[in-house]
């Protein structure tokens, strides 16, 4: 199966590896930014044929321009039969510091309020085409809370939810949603990490798993699958056990840091 696919935060990463892997299965791209440049210069290195991709520019913090530019690729290219909802970022925070409660404020508004609204676009229309599969990208950290991410995994928890409420509410009319939690992968979010990061992948073998994933319709994947299993012991420790193995690890880089 080929078809048109939607992807935030295309211009690096894991967005980029995905916009490829789907680009070399045959389908088209519907890729958006906020640096469009960018963008625009990576897929001219790629030799993209021009008539498989469009360039959106938008930010999904702003409401307006990514349901905009939802809008734009279904009166351009069509309704897609793939939204990627990846646009994300991590930084860490520390509570007790007035200015991290705005970072978490923005964190929530890229990694949450985005995807909703990444989404939002695409429901009716999917809906009564009675087709589609709307993909958000979670994360690994979101299944417990880690010393020093209380903004990334509990923004990280939201989108599992929110993935989980949504996904009962299409499942009848023949829309998917898919969950995919990626582990550590070889990123420009993760390459400044202080912390050891087991089980490490590149972007593009990321990409064709998940690509498999999202074919496949499943529910929640964890990717590696090795991660989805430590994810899931870390889930089931006691807190007094988990709190003594989490003790002095290291915390991830506040902004400026």
């Amino acid at each position: 199966m080929t078809g048109l696919v939607y992807i935030t935060g295309a211009s690096s990463g894991i967005g980029q590896a995905l916009a490829l892997q789907y680009y070399r299965a045959g389908w088209r791209l519907a890729l958006v930014a906020r640096r469009t440049t960018e963008l625009q210069a990576w897929a001219q290195a790629q030799e993209l044929s021009t008539d498989r991709f469009a360039i959106y520019g938008a930010d999904v913090c702003d409401i307006a321009a990514i349901t905009g530019a939802g809008q734009a690729c279904i009166t351009a290219q069509g309704l897609p039969d793939v939204v990627i909802a990846n646009a994300g970022i991590s930084v860490g925070i520390d509570s007790a510091i007035l200015d991290d409660i705005e970072v978490m404020r923005r964190v929530y508004a890229t990694n949450n309020i985005g995807l909703a609204a990444t989404f939002q676009p695409f429901i009716a229309p999917m809906l009564q085409r009675r087709s589609g599969a709307l993909v958000g990208i979670a994360s690994v950290a979101g299944i417990r809370g880690l010393p020093g991410h209380a903004a990334y995994c509990s923004s990280k928890a939201a989108v599992i939810s929110y993935c989980e409420s949504l996904r009962g509410e299409c499942r009848p009319h023949g829309v998917k949603v898919v969950t995919i939690a990626p582990g550590y992968i070889d990123t420009p979010l993760t390459r400044e990490n202080r912390y050891s990061m087991p089980f490490l992948m590149q972007p593009q073998d990321f990409a064709e798993r998940a690509f498999q994933a999202i074919s496949e319709g499943a529910s929640l994947r964890f990717i590696p699958w090795q991660m989805g299993v430590v994810a899931r012991i870390l889930r089931l420790l006691p807190n007094a056990v988990f709190d003594r193995l989490l003790a002095g690890r290291p915390r991830k880089h506040r902004q400026g840091e």
